[in-house]
């Protein structure tokens, strides 16, 4: 008896919604590293089996940046509460990375940060996201939900000189694990929408 052919299945060559989130792996900066230590990689399959923030930023030593990279480190133990880690990226070194987690907060450092940096210095992970501004080598600001069996669930892009507000990325993580229909300005705790019932 004959075995069944394999099921082959085909990644997507950019992130989509609804489809399997582009695999990547890359050096990273970790809280609490030296610049002299010897340097760590993290891929996607790290993140099994839970959900996963994963943003990029445009550059290092910027001045938006650290707003929101400081006010998501802030609020990590939100994310963490909904069983969601969070990673950040740019197309800056690993070394530029560590150089900028060790700059005091005063100075426009994200001394404190609470969570990794990927480094995409090939620009194959950011061109993969949809992120990449070819003609600069650097990243918009995008921000994707991961859910725990790999699959995209969530993109956005915004403008270099635009932040991001975290109360909008964890309403929308709590919404997308809230397993109904949420309609607009959903919050958690209130009750979703019934296909068929009038309000």
């Amino acid at each position: 008896m004959s075995q069944p052919l394999a099921t082959l299945v085909t990644l997507p060559e950019r992130a989509q919604v609804s489809q399997p989130a582009p695999p990547f792996q890359a050096p990273a900066a970790f809280p609490g590293e030296s610049v002299a230590q010897p340097v760590k990689t993290l891929s996607l399959t790290d993140y099994q089996k839970r959900w996963l923030l994963f943003f990029w930023y445009p550059l290092d030593f910027t001045f938006v940046c650290p707003t929101e990279l400081l006010a998501l480190s802030d609020r990590l133990a939100e994310f963490e509460a909904l069983d969601c880690a969070v990673l950040g990226a740019s197309t800056d070194s690993v070394y530029s990375h560590r150089a900028w987690m060790q700059t005091p907060r005063e100075a426009n450092g994200l001394a404190g940060l609470a969570f990794p940096l990927l480094a995409d210095k090939t620009l194959t992970i950011a061109r993969r996201y949809g992120v990449l501004l070819e003609t600069q080598g650097h990243s918009l600001r995008g921000a994707f939900l991961i859910d725990p069996e790999g699959i995209l669930q969530f993109s956005t892009l915004y403008a270099s000189n635009i932040g991001r507000s975290v109360d909008e990325l964890l309403r929308t993580l709590a919404a997308l694990q809230a397993g109904g229909l949420c309609g607009s300005d959903w919050k958690p705790g209130q009750p979703t929408l019934q296909p068929g019932k009038s309000s």
